[in-house]
């Protein structure tokens, strides 16, 4: 590990660089408020619990589809909708709804400020198993490229993700860091392909004991920017 010829960090985007628990409530609770004006129908039978179920069957049984969150919900309402006797086309209209809940994320205070100065130097790329579009959200013109899993037909810890966001920065798996909160579809799958990688412990977790530890392991993002000074003797 060299930091010096780092010129790719990827970086996870959920419980890395912002929440998402509370903004994916919110999104699903503002759908169903819009299915309940659109679609009452639907909402006579099905609560956000069961809907959250009918996309986790709907996954078994269309594994192809297991890794685009999108289709997954969107296919997951047309089949609703349909059951319950709305035009399929309806899901269009409500993942819009959804869609633009989803990326009303509110950053962790550290996220802007630990970033943006890094785009000066390396080439930011956000890779994330979700959908969100940081181009919507309080991050916007920070990342070079946003991919999600949806891009590249699989998610973490698969590695395309991590092979994409090389490629589109012309990097080798030993000029590219990544950056993210979990030990295994972050940390542990980065690895696996020769990527350096810092684990983002917000919550001060232990490490899991069966790992080799991280390259580091840091409480917030501005401490990647701490880390990576200290490394190559500034930024």
């Amino acid at each position: 590990m060299n930091p010096s010829t780092f010129r790719l960090i990827s970086i996870d985007l959920d419980e890395t660089v912002w929440p998402c628990k509370p903004v994916i409530e919110a999104a699903e609770q503002a759908l169903y408020a819009w299915l309940s004006r659109n679609a009452p129908r639907l909402i006579e039978s099905h609560d956000v619990l069961t809907m959250r179920t009918h996309r986790r069957e709907l996954m078994r049984r269309q594994p192809g589809i297991a890794h685009d969150v999108s289709s997954v919900r969107r296919a997951s309402l047309r089949e609703l909708l349909a059951e319950c006797g709305y035009a399929e086309s309806l899901a269009d209209e409500a993942m819009a709804v959804f869609m633009a809940n989803r990326n009303r994320v509110e950053p962790f205070v550290d996220a802007v400020p630990g970033l943006w100065p890094l785009r000066q130097r390396y080439c930011l790329v956000s890779v994330t198993n979700g959908n969100s579009d940081p181009e919507q959200t309080p991050l916007k013109g920070i990342f070079h490229y946003s991919l999600t899993a949806a891009d590249v037909g699989a998610a973490k810890p698969e590695p395309a993700l991590f092979e994409m966001a090389m490629a589109l920065a012309d990097a080798a798996p030993a000029e590219t860091l990544h950056v993210g909160d979990d030990p295994w579809v972050d940390v542990e799958a980065a690895r696996r392909i020769g990527l350096t990688a810092i684990w983002v412990n917000r919550a001060a977790r232990p490490w899991p004991v069966e790992l080799q530890p991280p390259a580091a392991e840091i409480p917030d993002l501005i401490q990647l920017q701490t880390w990576l000074t200290e490394k190559r003797g500034g930024l």
